[in-house]
Formats: C-alpha cells, structure tokens, sequence
C-alpha cells in the first residue's frame, strides 16, 4: 500500500503486527506534541522547529495508516465493530490535528509570515521552545535526564527527542541522551540561555520581540492566544475522556469547542479591523491562517470524544491502555466550605501535600483560566481540571467535596 507525503517520492506503509494500544498512546503522544511545535515555530519564527513538525506529520501518517490495519483485522463481531468504530474515530481526528499543525507549520515553511508586532506580543504569553543537537562535546552527551537534572535546575524540560528516524516522546528520568540528538527544550528563556550552549555548543540569541503597535491587532493576539490555550486543552481532555470512559470530560470538550468557535468570531472581527491600519493588511493573512488551523484543531478533539457521547463503550484495547496509566485528568467541582475553597494554587500545583497539577480551570463568572502560568485562588463553584495519580485524584476530590 502506497500514498504520496509530500517527500520525494511515495510512502510505503505495510502492515506490521503491532498492538492498537499502543498505536493510539503513540498517536495521542504525537498528535499533542505536533500542537505544541507548530505553534512554537509560528510564534519564535523558528524554521527548524517547523521542519520537525513536517517530520512528525509524516511519522503520524504512517501510525493512523497502522491503527487502521490493525483495527479492521480485531474486528471479527458486530459487537467489536460497534466498539471499535468510535476508536476509528479518534484515529481519523488524530490525522486532522496533525493536518491542522502541518498547515500552521506552513506559515513558517511557506514563508507567509505574521505581523512582528504580533509574534512579539504571542511570545510573551508562552515558554520559549528552542530545537538543538547534542555536540559530541557536550557535558550532557551519554548522560540520563535524571543524573543532568536539568529541570530541577534550571526549569528547562526535555520534551522530545529525535534520534535518527525514531522519536522518544515524553522522555523520562532513565532517558539517555546521546551526542547527535535532535532535542525539544521547554522553558524559561533565562533557563533555556544556560541550557542551550551547554547541550550544543552554539550560543543562544533570541531575537527581541518588537512591541505591539495597533490595538485591535493586539485583541487579535489576545483572542488567538486563548483559542491556543482552549484547543490545546480539547485535546486533552478529549483522550482522556476517551481513556477513561469519562464523559463529565467529553462535555467539557463540548464547552471549549463552543467557546473556540465564539472566540473564531472575534478574532476573525479584530483581524478586519487590524487590516485597516496595517502598513501591509497582506502581512495578516498568516494570522488568518493561524486562526483557522487553531479552531480545526478543537473541532478534531470533539470528535475525539463521539463515542463517550453516544455511550457505545469502550473497546478493550482501550480498557488496557488506561489498566496501564498511572496518571489521569480528572474534573472536580469546589464545594462551598470545602478544604479546597479558599486554596491559592500557584504554578497549576494546588497548595495541599498531594500530587495533582491543575491544568484549567472553567469559572461561573469568568469562564475558562488555562495556561502553564496559572495562579489564583479556588473558589467554591470552580470546575476544575486537573492531571495526577488515581490516588491523589480521588484525595484531590474529597478535599473538594
């Protein structure tokens, strides 16, 4: 079986006895890494950023093709098939992220640009991600990430790893890094600053982002950026719901879908008005671009969440991708009284002596908080995501009860 990606020539891809667990983790790992590399590429310029979303895209063509063998040989009931038509489901809308993150790649591999003023004003609200090779030479080479400890260290984080052909998504503390690796770094620019000549030898320059100079553009940037944030969290919650059979998350997915396409709207308004003052209007259409590609994403992610929705079950390769998972995302709501009313959470860790991280929070009166840098306090009536342990989920939700 042949089909052309874009690459020199046709992709061959033949089936393989693989298991469709571990296809779908594996799509679910790539498809939430293709988001956050092209948005990344988009918003620091990066050329080499997007040349690894491209390549990502390509592996992910080649794992929902897999997924698809896979899933019409398991079939051998009406009962199967029913079960496992809504994990074909999650399958077709992984392609679509990636279609979604491939296209917002192109702003940067098609040269269609984005306003300066914009990408400064989108850089300050996100962690710097920089792409750089392990030099033979580097203190780092030949090392685990947990003996470099560079995350307690410095707050920098090691959220992939190309070697070669293959990746390594969500390395972890027994993951070697080798001279050659092409390796995703996340976090503060001061911390990236010392990470980056020490792991390539080369320094580390980032440009300075201009200001903002028109205000509409600006509430433009404001509307793309929570669209970002939104959609980002769809997808999360999306397999989750789906992993966990959950469908108080599959709902949530529903409210972000709706609030994306709201925020389409005024991004869409804010954009035309921008156009009226821009030097060069031409110079928005990568915004536009953005702005499509972005709410694509969150249509996906609510089709992720089809079969929770319809209540058909879950298949068992499902079932046994989540016996394995210890971590899980939850939604818990803050009852009024509760230990938890009241609680300041900063950097999205709740201040009690468990271990659950709090990834977003949907309020009455305010909507949706969603970000790496939230820090406020609960209230009572607060929907809360969050992402931990079976165990300190369920501690999680009895101190808001």
């Amino acid at each position: 079986m042949g089909r052309f990606d874009g690459r020199d020539g046709p992709l061959t891809v033949r089936y393989e006895p693989a298991s469709v667990k571990d296809l779908l983790v594996e799509m679910k790992d790539t498809a939430e890494l293709l988001i956050d590399l092209s948005y990344s590429a988009v918003l620091h310029g990066s050329p080499t950023i997007a040349h690894e979303v491209v390549e990502l895209e390509h592996r992910m063509d080649v794992l929902q093709m897999r997924a698809r063998m896979s899933l019409m040989l398991a079939a051998r009931s009406p009962d199967e098939a029913e079960t496992l038509a809504p994990v074909l489901g999650v399958v077709g809308a992984a392609d679509k992220i990636s279609d979604a993150a491939g296209d917002i790649a192109k702003i940067v591999t098609e040269e269609i640009g984005l306003p300066d003023a914009m990408r400064g004003a989108l850089t300050e609200g996100v962690e710097t991600l920089v792409r750089g090779t392990v030099s033979p030479g580097s203190a780092y080479a030949g090392r685990t990430l947990k003996d470099i400890d560079l995350e307690s260290k410095t707050g920098v984080r090691v959220i992939a790893i190309r070697r070669d052909d293959d990746w390594i998504l969500n390395p972890g503390p027994t993951t070697r890094i080798e001279a050659g690796d092409a390796t995703l770094l996340r976090g503060p620019e001061t911390g990236v600053s010392d990470v980056h000549p020490t792991l390539t030898g080369d320094p580390f320059d980032p440009d300075e982002p201009p200001e903002p100079a028109i205000d509409d553009l600006e509430r433009a940037v404001d509307s793309i950026l929570l669209m970002k944030n939104l959609s980002e969290l769809a997808v999360d919650l999306a397999y989750g719901s789906v992993l966990f059979d959950n469908e108080t998350l599959a709902e949530e997915v529903s409210n972000l879908e709706i609030e994306v396409d709201a925020l389409q709207s005024r991004f869409e308004a804010w954009t035309l008005r921008a156009a009226r003052e821009a030097d060069d209007p031409v110079s928005l259409r990568g915004l536009i671009h953005l702005g499509v590609a972005t709410e694509e994403i969150s249509d996906a992610a609510l089709e992720i969440t089809e079969g929770v929705m319809r209540d058909i079950g879950v298949h068992p390769v499902v079932e046994m991708a989540v016996q394995e998972s210890d971590e899980i995302i939850t939604r818990t709501v803050i009852a009024e009284g509760s230990d938890l009313d009241g609680t300041r959470i900063a950097d999205g860790i709740p201040a009690t002596d468990i271990s659950t991280s709090v990834i977003a929070i949907r309020r009455p009166d305010e909507g949706w908080l969603v970000g790496h840098d939230i820090d406020t306090t609960l209230r009572a009536g607060d929907a809360v995501i969050s992402k931990g342990t079976r165990t300190s989920a369920e501690e999680f939700e009895a101190l808001a009860a």
